[in-house]
């Protein structure tokens, strides 16, 4: 494996992060504490507590999930449209690098930037409201496996979308909804049964419940569920790289 050429793309990819600082980290964490105020302050004094916490600690991991997994899918689709937006890509594919070298510089990148702003975005909510992660490590190993999968994720928009239109079509009109339906600010079990059947239908339901009992040992499903529905997206996004690349679908004119 060439480490020389992982290296030089997410290097790359990390420096365009800096270069727009505003856009990829400032512009998160405004938007999450406009949350928390909004949320938190305003409805959080109508609602004592949710499952025995209160209702602004209740949408932590909620709102750390929503940053995470829309941010996971625009750095990576973005970062791999650009180069097929200029024509660089070409040079790119031609190039002695492998399709999953490419992918791991590129989804690697992606990947890292949605963890650093996840992790802010929690030490943000820590001014807001006492926070306490039960369980770090399966804090952490959620927060990883949700942001290399929607990376994933995004890498496969990136491929197949030929406008910065269809760029946005998904995250915007798949991806949040299902987020904000998915148990980001209440608990699946509060909804009337037939609801909660339907909820249960949404796959973002499975991350934000495994990631919320990382926090407070409460959650919609069990957490063995929580872990096989994000593998199980996982191993289908890795699948999904494997074919386009193997096939060369949307990378050749």
């Amino acid at each position: 494996m060439n480490f020389r050429a992982i290296q030089a793309i997410y290097l790359f990819e990390m420096a365009r992060t800096w270069r727009t600082l505003l856009q990829s980290i400032v512009s998160p964490v405004i938007s999450t504490s406009l949350y928390f105020v909004v949320f938190g302050a305003a409805i959080g004094s109508r609602i004592a507590n949710v499952e025995g916490v209160s209702y602004g600690t209740f949408i932590v991991p909620g709102l750390v999930m929503l940053s995470v997994l829309t941010q996971s899918i625009a750095n990576a689709s973005f970062g791999i449209y650009f180069p097929k937006f200029i024509g660089t890509i070409y040079e790119l594919l031609s190039a002695p690098v492998s399709a999953l070298e490419v992918v791991i510089g590129y989804v690697g990148a992606a990947a890292t930037k949605s963890i650093i702003l996840g992790l802010i975005i929690l030490g943000t909510a820590g001014l807001f409201v006492p926070l306490h992660i039960m369980h770090p490590v399966w804090m952490l190993t959620f927060l990883v496996l949700t942001a290399v999968t929607f990376s994933l994720f995004g890498f496969i928009i990136g491929i197949w979308a030929d406008s910065f239109e269809k760029l946005q079509a998904i995250p915007l009109l798949v991806v949040t909804p299902l987020t904000f339906l998915g148990g980001s600010f209440y608990s699946v079990n509060m909804l009337p049964s037939g609801w909660r059947t339907v909820t249960l239908l949404n796959p973002i339901v499975y991350l934000i419940s495994g990631f919320r009992w990382s926090f407070y040992e409460i959650s919609d499903v069990s957490i063995e569920l929580s872990v096989f529905m994000t593998l199980t997206f996982l191993i289908i996004c890795m699948v999904i790289v494997w074919w386009i690349f193997k096939t060369g679908y949307k990378l050749k004119k």
